[in-house]
């Protein structure tokens, strides 16, 4: 995840405060239920990408030999395999 927990709370807890200032919203919870929802959003959202990454190195791991004895560059293949996914499961990175 690029973005520590911190500030994932200040950004929800900013446009918690601008949607309610601005009448965007009429909360019928308090500020706080809302601005944490607003945080668990961004978070998994996040974590998309984080678990993406994972899948790739757990694919490219059983291809390990086959990357080796190719002379393939890792980074190139993870890009590759990475875009691939993406592309085919339509996520927005």
């Amino acid at each position: 995840m690029r973005l520590k927990k911190e500030m994932i709370e200040y950004i929800s807890r900013s446009v918690t405060t601008n949607i309610i200032k601005k009448d965007y919203v009429r909360p019928i919870v308090n500020e706080k239920e809302i601005s944490a929802e607003i945080a668990h959003v961004i978070t998994e959202d996040l974590m998309v990408e984080n678990r993406l990454n994972e899948e790739v190195k757990e694919i490219l791991r059983r291809y390990s030999d086959d990357i080796d004895k190719g002379n393939v560059d890792y980074r190139s293949v993870f890009q590759m395999v990475k875009k691939k996914l993406v592309r085919e499961r339509g996520l927005i990175l």
